[in-house]
């Protein structure tokens, strides 16, 4: 029974090690790194490859990104994404897509006390807090929070934000 007990201490040791190990390698990746380890940003992460955003937001930073879902990217109307990945409309994928990046770090402590920011694409996205939920834009909403990278921040969102004409 001791052995056991040792065995099983050392196990837990050794694991836990591990998980801290990997949380600090977490903590050390940067947005797309850390949209793609996560596996719920397949569509963002190609998206972002077919407007050669890549590099954008691997780069220094800080910026903070408001990163749809796959469940997001989904609730566009049927044929929208496939439309948006052909190659004659990278421009207005890349405008969408810099309209969910701000510049900057700015955790949910500080979203929730604006009204609005200004975009990388240059147009502001509105901000509001219902019972206690951010949107973007009125429609989309925050739905986590705070995953800090080592080039920002990412908070998923429920929707994809499309920029005013």
């Amino acid at each position: 029974m001791k052995r056991f007990t040792t065995t099983l201490s050392v196990l837990l040791i050794v694991l836990g090690l591990s998980a801290s190990a990997l949380a600090g390698y977490a903590k050390k990746m940067d947005i797309v790194d850390t949209a793609v380890a996560d596996g719920r940003f397949t569509t963002l992460a190609a998206a972002l490859g077919a407007a050669d955003l890549v590099g954008t937001l691997k780069g220094a930073g800080p910026f903070t990104v408001f990163a749809p879902t796959d469940d997001a990217f989904a609730k566009l109307p049927a044929g929208t994404l496939d439309s948006l990945l052909l190659p004659e409309n990278k421009q207005k994928l890349t405008d969408i897509l810099l309209y969910h990046v701000v510049s900057g770090k700015v955790m949910a402590a500080d979203v929730v006390k604006l009204t609005s920011a200004k975009t990388v694409l240059g147009k502001d996205v509105t901000i509001s807090v219902k019972d206690g939920k951010v949107f973007l834009n009125e429609t989309v909403q925050v739905i986590i929070t705070d995953i800090e990278t080592s080039n920002g921040v990412i908070h998923v969102v429920d929707g994809v934000i499309l920029p005013p004409e």
